[in-house]
């Protein structure tokens, strides 16, 4: 039998591919109780993933499709340059750092070619590969399981490679920020390996075009607040400058 976590993550997933669950299919498929799955769905509508309704749960508005690496690189990328010149900026010679997957974090990587002595991990194969042309760097990298839509390593073996390690600091992409789900994205072993990285790192600086506020995907990787940096556009609503401020986070914003 599922656990209760492992039970959300699945029903997460038959969420985002029809949209809507029901109790009594949801009930059967998991050979549990109706009233456990009431209880799954009401959990899941508190943190804001899926929205209640008579006998199941729909998705909520704002709730984002996933795209591939290959569309990802091709949108929004003026503005990616720009947040990773900021982002670059935030990384000091010396530091050790972690890049998650990403294109964004892909074009930070291309910015830390003047950077000396950094020690950077990441679990994207796209970013390892951007690093790789960099001399005065130590690239470290999770391996584990390549996820192929999305370029990145992910399992127990990655996670295992963070075990007895820590950094300064972890730079994220996001799939969605919003200020009741956090920060979230498609994958629940990518979310999973992402917490990892925050516990491991003493700041976390998330790097995210304006676009992302508001949107939510299946997977939480961290509360909004346990955010140290946000690097966005002029973009962002005003709800979430005034989140930010009170959270005591700091927040750039570049000039397209």
């Amino acid at each position: 039998m599922l656990s209760s976590i492992e039970r959300h993550n699945e029903i997460l997933r038959l969420a985002s591919k029809t949209g809507k669950v029901s109790v009594d299919e949801l009930a059967h498929l998991y050979s549990v109780s109706t009233v456990t799955i009431r209880n799954d769905l009401n959990s899941l509508d508190n943190k804001g993933l899926l929205v209640r309704s008579r006998g199941g749960a729909i998705l909520p508005t704002g709730f984002i499709k996933e795209l591939s690496i290959g569309q990802k690189q091709t949108k929004n990328q003026a503005i990616k340059q720009q947040l990773a010149t900021e982002a670059a900026k935030l990384i000091f010679d010396g530091d050790a750092i972690i890049l998650d997957s990403g294109t964004t974090t892909e074009e930070i990587a291309l910015q830390l070619c003047k950077h000396k002595q950094l020690k950077v991990l990441t679990n994207g194969l796209n970013v390892a590969a951007k690093l790789a042309q960099i001399v005065d760097i130590e690239i470290m990298v999770t391996g584990g399981t390549l996820r192929q839509k999305s370029l990145s390593f992910f399992d127990d073996k990655a996670e295992s490679s963070l075990q007895h390690c820590h950094f300064d600091k972890v730079i994220l992409g996001v799939d969605g920020f919003d200020l009741a789900a956090g920060i979230t994205t498609h994958f629940a072993q990518e979310a999973s390996l992402n917490r990892l990285m925050c516990e491991k790192s003493s700041q976390i600086i998330v790097v995210t075009d304006s676009s992302k506020f508001g949107k939510r995907s299946c997977y939480i990787v961290q509360a909004y607040n346990k955010v140290s940096t946000v690097i966005t556009d002029k973009g962002i609503p005003a709800e979430y400058k005034k989140a930010f401020t009170l959270a005591g986070i700091q927040l750039i914003i570049v000039d397209e």
